[in-house]
């Protein structure tokens, strides 16, 4: 695209506060982009007309009103009217969790509810128009990472009494942690077991006992996926890739950016190398 990025951002039906609108305005400016901010108290059919008139990119629909269910997918239907249904239409505000899978459904490319940040639009909207498929979903659960003191006690839990197979063990010196690696279905459990002191397993169990440890994401091009995180601003344990065990590339999301849980992404060493 040799112009910059044209956003329409609006609000829709009879919702009465725009400060959330405009700030977002102004970042997406910061960003280098066009804004036509269309006011308040616009009908669905005075959006579409204006996007289609002002050539816009990208819709970005704000609602505080509870009303998004209807304003949203009358949106949509309006540019469709128009033939303009190639245009992306975004949604933010309160909108709650129950109700995007079926905004979702009705056409709205994606939803960013209260606490996203701007930068994360920012960037999603700059993937969306250079077809880089922003928020590109993980593959899969890859595995689910569980602490214990002694793999061996621990064993019989899960083959003997859960059925699951033991593929294989290893440890991993660099990380003081000896794994295991249990099937199930299309993803592993993964045993960590302290090898020493010094070990983060040794220290997460001292402070926290046993138990589920983080969870594994299995992504395509994983060195893509932490620049990606740290462009809209997650804070990442590990900025650069690092060899983990099973063969896998390895990073972690600082787990206060998902209410304390200990995400880990990973991607097969082989594939990585492609």
């Amino acid at each position: 695209m040799n112009r910059n990025i044209r956003v329409l951002i609006a609000k829709a039906g009879l919702d009465g506060h725009d400060r959330g609108a405009i700030v977002i305005s102004q970042a997406l400016r910061d960003h280098g982009m066009e804004v036509i901010y269309t006011g308040l108290r616009q009908t669905p059919k005075q959006i579409a007309n204006a996007a289609v008139q002002e050539d816009v990119d990208v819709i970005g629909l704000s609602s505080l009103s509870g009303a998004h269910n209807t304003l949203f997918p009358q949106v949509l239907d309006e540019l469709k009217e128009l033939k303009a249904e190639d245009i992306p239409v975004l949604g933010g505000g309160v909108i709650p969790a129950e109700d995007i899978p079926f905004l979702k459904e009705k056409g709205v490319k994606q939803i960013f509810t209260s606490g996203s940040s701007t930068e994360s639009l920012a960037e999603y909207i700059k993937g969306l128009i250079s077809d880089k498929n922003p928020l590109v979903q993980p593959k899969k659960i890859a595995h689910i990472g569980i602490a214990v003191k002694n793999i061996d006690k621990a064993l019989p839990f899960y083959v003997n009494t859960l059925g699951l197979s033991l593929n294989h063990v290893e440890s991993v010196e660099s990380e003081a942690v000896k794994v295991a690696f249990l099937s199930i279905g299309e993803s592993k459990f993964e045993l960590l077991e302290p090898l020493n002191e010094s070990s983060a397993i040794y220290k997460f169990i001292e402070k926290r006992g046993e138990g589920v440890h983080h969870i594994a994401l299995e992504v395509d091009d994983i060195h893509k996926r932490i620049e990606s995180l740290k462009s809209i601003g997650v804070q990442m344990i590990n900025e650069e890739a690092k060899l983990g065990a099973g063969n896998n590339l390895i990073s972690f999301i600082h787990p206060k950016q998902a209410k304390g849980v200990l995400f880990e992404l990973c991607q097969g060493l082989e594939e990585s190398e492609d």
